[in-house]
């Protein structure tokens, strides 16, 4: 990649624009004429909410001199009557990789350069980061996609090099065809583009997954402003080309509704308003989206319809996929609804050709086409500052606009010219008449009826006569059709051909050549005169028949609610209560629910307001905790680096997991979401309360405790990555225990420096690190063998903080008191062993050993089947290690509670506390009991009752889409072949290493 100083890139930026005025001319004479041009007659549309009728368009020089109806033309102006015909600015394509080659993936593998590639000395230590990166010195204008984008309507493109997560400057260029660079090029640096995409160029293995990108991304932008305020002692060329060009608009490139959230929430800690280039899918969560006072590039690439006739594969199409084919043209009309402003993007369509055909989907769905106008044109250009030049037709503007038969967004309406920079682009003859539509004509006694679709030259026909359909071919030139079909006599291969003059009434005028020679005169009237736009009124209350749209629901999936369930006061009569308190299981008591909290327990409660459940025979509990989980996210391992603290879960919650609205119906209401066990010193966790339908950040706990996941054994040594994955440091279990000495003492020195007030530079991993060390993050450890577990309590006391949990920690009884000594807590399966080398030794009476030693013990899952049967696991712990009943339930509720330092308000039916509970229709620990009602701070998330309706209203659902989209199939559309998705099972090994 050729790296150019910033004053180089200035110096050719200011050539580009003013090269061309004084180089020689060394080939033969040439006067250029810069007479202006005036077009009349017109409807101007000279910006989205501006129209003139019958006016003038004065241009000269490239650009718009004036326009209205009293513009003086001059005496020397060339006239170009277009009577009858509409102006449009032309349309501009914020998100473009036009003129740029696609990057070549480099092949990877997960040990390729895990930390740094001291090839790119002088620059940013990821190469995934290349501010310095411009579009410009890699920009090569392609005529052929020019001439396709032109067909579309768009004269001006913003491109970029799509590839890395910071990308670097973009370029913004006209589609002029006619000239060169100097005069194409309107912004040689028009707005830095980001993503979340690593680059295909690179081999360096960090980061490997979502959240190592988005804490890159936040590191970067610390070290920016580190280094601005002089404080870097070296050099960094990639850091000072962001600096120098931090006053231009920042495009982010989210690609969905949830990236869209997690980019707007980097950009609102440093103070960035991005925009971003969303997914279409936008209108799943309206409310979030609006509240990111972002501006969207929104894409047209609405999906076909899937080819639903065979029933066996039907059955492996997810319903949140067939709404989604019903529900994204909705999009557009939705984002207009909540004032949110977009532009329209042709990015991720097959062709710019597909373009039209899609706006006028968004259309008939109820984008109005005011709208759609402003957002191909002048929202475009003020989103990147330039609506003084493009966007409009404004005095002073570039001459980019389009000559259109009618008004731009009716269906039949043709494009006839593209003018960029004043430059004609002619696309369809406008001063050919127009002959598509039906005709009548008769031949020899014969009736024939004949179609012509297509715009010139293009043309195809379709001709019949009686039942039986002739071949035909047409030609269309000078106002001249030849026509050439066969007989109604389809045994023999005979043709008639016909040539005739098209006249201003569109009739088609002159003979026709019979197969015996035989000439005859040759008259087709057509059918129904096409209306001239101009002079058509819009019936704005017509309802257009669009496809059946699926209602939203939350999440917009399977099992979503079409309203979001409301806190309640709740009264349960009669219940078993267990109350994991010092009063144990109550009989035939009750329990009130008020503003989401335990109100009262006691017997012949009663609340005039209270919604009253009957649950005599009934056991409520406590809500289910689970310590260990890795539902609920989309992303699990940062394995690029040995220590990834700087990476958070909480950035990747993902509030569509099935598993969460499963985890609801075992009885499970809060988990924590560990990282994965890559790295010895892994990611931090979230905490969250499984609030199905709810957005991610409102799944975590309010004020929630801090935790990191750290991990011993042979995961964190590469053991069983396999050979060519065993190029990151540690490879032994010796190796393991320096890394956190290293990372301690780093950790231990960066603490004092910031605690001694001198400046410094900020490091989200070591802050991570250091607020272990302070005891204000708590560790979660994954760990089997005694000697490690022995190891990591020996380090933690040498820095003076404790061990949390060790979590599965399946030879916890051998060490059980030297846990209770160092205060650590276990959380553990309940009978798991045997299934790789390192835990041979595990035995199901480990729980119960480390419980009877005074260790807080839990039970957990770190699997999303086991998760939703955890009252069944925990049951395992009274057979084998004869806990008590109530004992045995707090493993799943109380102790983990207890290990998330979040007991003061779940784990426990307690007046005061949040009413996180369960309602069990028998024993809790039974394998014959269900889950009646799953119930958080109030609010009832899963119903049995409600869960039956649901499958009845799914499947209902499913018909309807699937008889819409036989529908669409029977009427020619294109279907898709489905594929069958299958949801990644994440465990602690699940290692993500590539994220493009």
């Amino acid at each position: 990649m050729t790296k150019t100083s910033l004053a180089v890139l200035m110096l050719f930026s200011a050539l580009l624009i003013n090269a061309q005025e004084y180089f020689p001319k060394n080939d033969g004479v040439k006067t250029t004429s810069s007479a202006p041009t005036a077009f009349i007659n017109a409807t101007i549309h000279v910006s989205h909410n501006q129209s003139i009728k019958s006016g003038t368009l004065l241009i000269k020089d490239g650009k718009v001199v004036a326009s209205g109806t009293n513009v003086t033309v001059p005496k020397d102006a060339k006239i170009i009557d277009v009577k009858g015909k509409h102006i449009y600015p032309s349309f501009i394509d914020l998100y473009s990789s036009f003129g740029i080659d696609k990057p070549k993936r480099q092949p990877r593998n997960r040990g390729d350069k895990p930390q740094y590639d001291a090839s790119r000395t002088g620059y940013y230590w990821n190469d995934h980061i290349m501010p310095e990166q411009h579009a410009m010195e890699q920009f090569k204008f392609d005529a052929k996609s020019a001439n396709e984008l032109l067909k579309a309507g768009f004269g001006v493109v913003n491109t970029h090099i799509h590839d890395g997560i910071h990308r670097g400057t973009g370029v913004l260029v006209a589609l002029n065809i006619n000239d060169g660079n100097d005069q194409r090029i309107i912004n040689a640096k028009s707005a830095q583009h980001l993503s979340f995409t690593k680059s295909a160029l690179s081999k360096q293995a960090y980061p490997t997954s979502i959240m190592g990108s988005i804490a890159l991304l936040r590191q970067f932008y610390y070290d920016a402003d580190w280094y601005a305020k002089g404080m870097s002692k070296t050099k960094d060329l990639s850091i000072e080309a962001y600096n120098a060009n931090k006053n231009l608009v920042s495009i982010f490139e989210a690609g969905s509704k949830t990236n869209a959230l997690r980019a707007d929430k980097i950009g609102d800690l440093f103070n960035i308003q991005y925009i971003i280039l969303g997914g279409g899918d936008e209108y799943e969560r309206i409310p979030e989206i609006k509240a990111t006072n972002a501006a969207f590039i929104i894409p047209v690439n609405f999906r076909e319809a899937y080819d639903v006739e065979n029933p066996f594969l039907t059955d492996a199409l997810q319903l949140s996929d067939m709404k989604a084919w019903s529900q994204e043209p909705n999009n557009p009309k939705i984002l207009e609804e909540n004032g949110i402003n977009f532009a329209l993007t042709t990015h991720k369509l097959k062709s710019p050709e597909k373009f039209k055909s899609m706006l006028l989907k968004a259309i008939e769905y109820g984008l109005s086409k005011e709208k759609a106008l402003e957002a191909l044109t002048s929202m475009p250009a003020k989103l990147l500052g330039q609506a003084s030049k493009i966007g409009s037709l404004n005095a002073g503007t570039y001459a980019n606009f389009l000559i259109t038969s009618g008004e731009i967004f009716d269906k039949k309406t043709k494009l006839y010219e593209n003018w960029v920079q004043g430059e004609q682009h002619v696309i369809l003859d406008m001063n050919q008449k127009d002959i598509s539509g039906d005709y009548e004509f008769s031949l020899n006694g014969d009736t024939y009826k004949m179609t012509i679709l297509g715009d010139a030259p293009k043309l195809k026909s379709k001709v019949t006569t009686g039942n039986v359909t002739l071949g035909s071919q047409i030609k269309y030139t000078d106002d001249w059709v030849h026509l050439s079909m066969t007989t109604k006599d389809t045994t023999t291969q005979d043709f008639i051909r016909v040539a005739a003059l098209v006249k201003e009434n569109i009739t088609l005028q002159g003979k026709a050549i019979l197969p015996n020679g035989t000439e005859t005169t040759f008259l087709a009237k057509k059918e129904t005169a096409e209306i001239n736009k101009s002079n058509s009124k819009t019936d704005k209350n017509k309802d257009v028949k669009v496809n059946y749209i699926s209602k939203i629901t939350y999440p917009n999936m399977a099992y979503g609610f079409e309203t979001l369930p409301v806190q309640e006061t709740l009264l349960f009569k009669n219940a078993t209560v267990w109350t994991n308190e010092a009063e144990g299981i109550l009989q035939n008591t009750d329990v009130l629910i008020k503003n989401g909290k335990i109100a009262k327990i006691g017997k012949n409660l009663s609340n005039s307001s209270a919604k009253i459940i009957d649950a005599t025979g009934k056991h409520l509990t406590s809500g289910i905790i689970d310590e260990h989980s890795h539902i609920a996210t989309s992303s699990v391992n940062e394995s690029g680096h040995n220590s990834t603290a700087e990476v958070s879960i909480e950035d990747v919650i993902d509030d569509e997991d099935i598993n969460i609205y499963r985890n609801l119906a075992g009885g499970v209401t809060s988990i924590q979401v560990l990282h994965g066990s890559a790295n010895p010193i892994g990611g931090r966790s979230a905490i969250i309360k499984l609030k199905w339908g709810a957005s991610a950040d409102n799944y975590i706990y309010n004020n929630s405790p801090k935790f990191i996941k750290f991990a011993l054994g042979e995961n964190v040594k590469q053991s069983n990555w396999g050979d060519n994955s065993k190029s990151r440091f540690p490879q032994t279990r010796m190796g393991v225990e320096q890394v956190y000495i290293d990372y301690f003492t780093r950790a231990k020195s960066y603490d004092a420096l910031k605690q001694s007030g001198k400046p410094y530079r900020k490091d989200i991993e070591l802050e991570t690190l250091a607020e272990i060390l302070n005891k204000e993050r708590f560790i979660s450890c994954h760990s089997y063998v005694q000697s490690e577990i022995n190891m990591l309590m020996k380090v933690a006391e040498q820095f003076n903080f404790t061990v949390n949990t060790f979590t599965h920690i399946l030879e916890g009884y051998k060490v059980a008191d030297k846990m209770a000594e160092h205060d650590a807590g276990g959380s553990t399966f309940s009978d798991w062993w045997a299934y790789k080398y390192e835990v041979n030794d595990a035995i199901p009476y480990n729980a119960a050993i480390m419980h009877n030693q005074g260790v807080t013990v839990a039970i957990n899952s770190d699997d999303a089947e086991m998760s939703r049967r955890l009252n069944q696991e925990t049951a395992k712990t009274v057979k084998y290690g004869g806990m008590s009943e109530e004992d045995a339930w707090k493993f799943i509720t109380l102790n983990p509670a207890k290990l998330l330092h979040i007991d003061d308000r779940v784990g426990s039916i307690k007046i005061g506390k949040d009413a996180d509970l369960v309602l069990w229709s028998d024993h809790p620990m039974s394998v014959y009991t269900k889950a009646e009602k799953t119930i958080i701070e109030g609010v009832t998330y899963f119903d049995i009752e409600r869960d039956k309706a649901m499958r009845k209203a799914i499947a209902k659902e499913k018909r309807i889409l699937i008889n819409e989209m036989l529908k669409a199939k029977n009427k020619g559309e294109k279907t898709q072949a489905i594929k069958q998705k299958k949801k990644v099972h994440m465990h602690c090994d699940y290692v993500e290493y590539q994220i493009n």
